[in-house]
């Protein structure tokens, strides 16, 4: 744990310093509330701070106000050192954000398991962020593939619509997964899904985002320029079948139908009109035999 200490006095700084690092903390150290302040906003910034109440520059409580408005994260704990024992003195420094303060001239003990008590905070913060984050995935990832799901892939769509640039959609369909499922079982068809997802991720720039969209249906959005997404749907659909899909109690092979469909810029068109002609070309890829590309004519 990274802890910024700032005190304009040399004496008390770097006597902190040496208790902290006592204790196991890496130690940043300032002598006035501006440099402190630049510390504390940088997007590394220590965790913890012990701030001077009296610094040259910003006072403790001015930097603690700052970190609270700009609403950094990840959380910065706060304690401010001071010679004030004002009930209006203390009030003050919290309303101005700090989490904690202690008295000049400090004992370690206490120093200590205030420190200590920050940790935890900070500690629960963090199991707090990283369930937002699982919660997040969670609502817009497909539990099963891990590519994004069907509404977060829609709204991924509306945002490229809005944008510039050339867009493509390319929608395919698992050609005969129900008789998958039929003849080896429905963990079966859950294998060719993960390895249609997978296989398909493989081949994916940063041009590019994949969704699933139905249940054996895929949705790729992609920035490559019309002319080429043939070439790319046809990259994809090999691999597809480049290899039988394997479980513990069967092996079989998949392919997949696509369609495609673009705008090539020079006038709107909404993502339900594209969504439309992929499908439709995705059905006439059906119609013709599966295991296709088969292009709707560019907006």
């Amino acid at each position: 744990m990274r802890i910024l200490i700032a005190d304009d006095s040399s004496v008390s700084r770097h006597l902190l310093e040496s208790i902290v690092k006592k204790w196991g903390y890496q130690v940043i150290t300032t002598s006035d509330g501006n440099q402190a302040w630049e510390v504390l906003r940088q997007p590394d910034a220590p965790r913890m701070a012990i701030l001077d109440w009296m610094m040259p520059g910003l006072t403790g409580p001015e930097v603690c106000r700052n970190v609270r408005e700009k609403g950094i994260e990840p959380y910065t704990y706060i304690l401010l050192l001071t010679s004030r024992t004002q009930k209006e003195d203390v009030i003050e420094g919290m309303t101005a954000g700090a989490d904690d303060y202690v008295v000049k001239p400090f004992d370690q003990q206490e120093l200590n398991v205030r420190l200590r008590a920050g940790r935890r905070i900070i500690d629960l913060q963090d199991e707090l962020l990283r369930a937002q984050a699982a919660l997040r995935y969670q609502a817009t990832h497909d539990a099963l593939t891990g590519v994004t799901n069907r509404g977060r892939i829609t709204e991924i769509l509306q945002e490229y619509v809005d944008g510039p640039g050339p867009l493509g959609v390319v929608m395919l369909d698992l050609d005969r997964f129900k008789a998958v499922n039929d003849t080896f079982g429905h963990a079966a068809g859950d294998a060719a899904l993960v390895a249609a997802a997978t296989r398909l991720s493989e081949l994916l720039s940063d041009r590019d985002v994949i969704g699933r969209y139905g249940g054996e249906e895929f949705l790729i959005i992609s920035r490559r320029k019309p002319e080429d997404l043939y070439l790319f749907a046809e990259q994809l659909r090999a691999r597809i079948e480049s290899a039988p899909v394997e479980t513990a109690d069967a092996v079989f092979p998949i392919t997949a139908s696509f369609g495609v469909a673009s705008r090539n810029g020079a006038r709107d068109i909404s993502g339900t009109d594209l969504l439309k002609s992929a499908d439709d070309a995705l059905y006439e890829a059906k119609k013709q035999g599966r295991n296709r590309v088969v292009v709707a004519v560019s907006a």
